[in-house]
């Protein structure tokens, strides 16, 4: 099996990640989203909350071919791509959240001074990761990887349990985020300062990466038979059942990032990944992918651009005051229906950033930090 093939499956299992994550970001009003594109409000788990961990855990499989290559290169210049990576998507993160640089105020625009710009988000959060974990898989063979990965659970299941509760403002991770971050670097989307990708709750994200790693590693080693995928299959199941027996003792809180919540979306990244492999490499139904494979392979570029043009429709606003984003909604979208027309926002949106992607892709253009 060639390094394509091997890829093809890994590529379509990112682009679906990248293409429903612009969905359940894109939704064309927060009041008529349907259910399952809605993250839980606190304890709990719907489809939306596994976008991200699937996101960490395609880093994590991409990590495995990326260490094949290192084999060519010094230490050094492994550790300096590894540190310019790491780099980059970590500022490509930061100035996202803070462009355009200015708000609207009642005398008109208002630069955003660099003291109040949030410092931590998805970007920086798979930046994190990626660093840390390319390190450690620089570093060490499979058993230590795995070791480690169960090890960051366990220590973040104690360090929650010691520090607090599960609440949002109690917790041992909103705690850390106020002291070292404060309040003005921090998310305020729930109304109250709270960091979802805060310093404490990165440390089990980090096992995201790991699982996502090591899974590869399985299947490149073992092979991809019926067998072997049906074994992967049920291990995925196993550990979902897993997280829902820990829920007790640790709830499942993708906001918190809960050791639970990294064990249930680990076993449905490995029952999916499982199933894409199994229909794309055994079945050799393909002609489905080529649409998954526009953002699979250039993940970054995409949802980058999805972030941008979501801001700027919410920024640029119409004579009557209204952003250009809710405008386009009430008079071309909700029309057909408040959550029909809401969801079909998001797909066309979702659309365009594809389109977006194809055009990089017809012209050879990948964006790789």
């Amino acid at each position: 099996m060639n390094i394509h093939s091997r890829n093809l499956s890994l590529d379509v299992f990112r682009g679906l990640t990248v293409c429903f994550m612009i969905i359940v970001n894109t939704s064309g009003s927060g009041d008529y989203t349907y259910g399952p594109l809605k993250h839980a409000v606190w304890h709990g788990f719907t489809p939306t909350d596994l976008v991200f961990p699937s996101f960490l855990f395609a880093v994590g499989s991409a990590l495995y071919f990326s260490r094949l290559s290192w084999a060519h290169f010094s230490a050094s210049q492994v550790y300096r791509r590894i540190l310019k990576r790491t780099a980059i998507i970590f500022l490509l993160g930061f100035l996202m959240y803070w462009f355009p640089f200015v708000r609207h105020a009642d005398n008109g625009l208002q630069f955003i001074p660099i003291t109040e710009t949030r410092i931590l988000g998805v970007l920086q959060r798979i930046a994190l990761c990626y660093g840390v974990a390319a390190l450690l898989i620089y570093w060490m063979d499979w058993k230590k990887i795995l070791a480690i990965a169960a090890a960051v659970l366990l220590v973040y299941w104690g360090l929650m349990a010691w520090g607090g509760d599960y609440s949002m403002l109690a917790n041992l991770g909103q705690k850390v985020d106020l002291k070292i971050l404060g309040e003005k670097h921090m998310y305020h989307g729930e109304g109250v300062a709270f960091e979802p990708e805060g310093i404490l709750s990165t440390l089990p994200s980090l096992a995201n990466v790991l699982f996502g790693f090591l899974v590869t590693y399985y299947l490149e080693k073992v092979g991809r038979q019926p067998a072997q995928l049906l074994r992967l299959f049920l291990v995925g199941a196993g550990l979902v059942l897993l997280s829902w027996a820990w829920h007790e003792s640790i709830p499942i809180n993708k906001k918190l990032w809960t050791s639970s919540f990294v064990l249930t979306t680990v076993g449905w990244d490995m029952i999916i990944l499982s199933a894409l492999i199994y229909l794309i490499d055994q079945l050799k139904w393909q002609s489905w992918t080529g649409f998954f494979l526009v953002p699979g392979r250039n993940p970054l570029a995409v949802y980058l651009f999805s972030e941008i043009l979501a801001i700027l429709l919410f920024f640029f606003l119409t004579p009557d005051g209204r952003s250009y984003y809710s405008t386009i909604y009430t008079s071309v979208f909700q029309p057909i229906g408040n959550y029909f027309g809401s969801f079909m926002f998001a797909i066309v949106f979702m659309l365009i950033c594809w389109l977006f992607g194809y055009y990089l892709d017809k012209r050879g253009i990948f964006l790789k930090a």
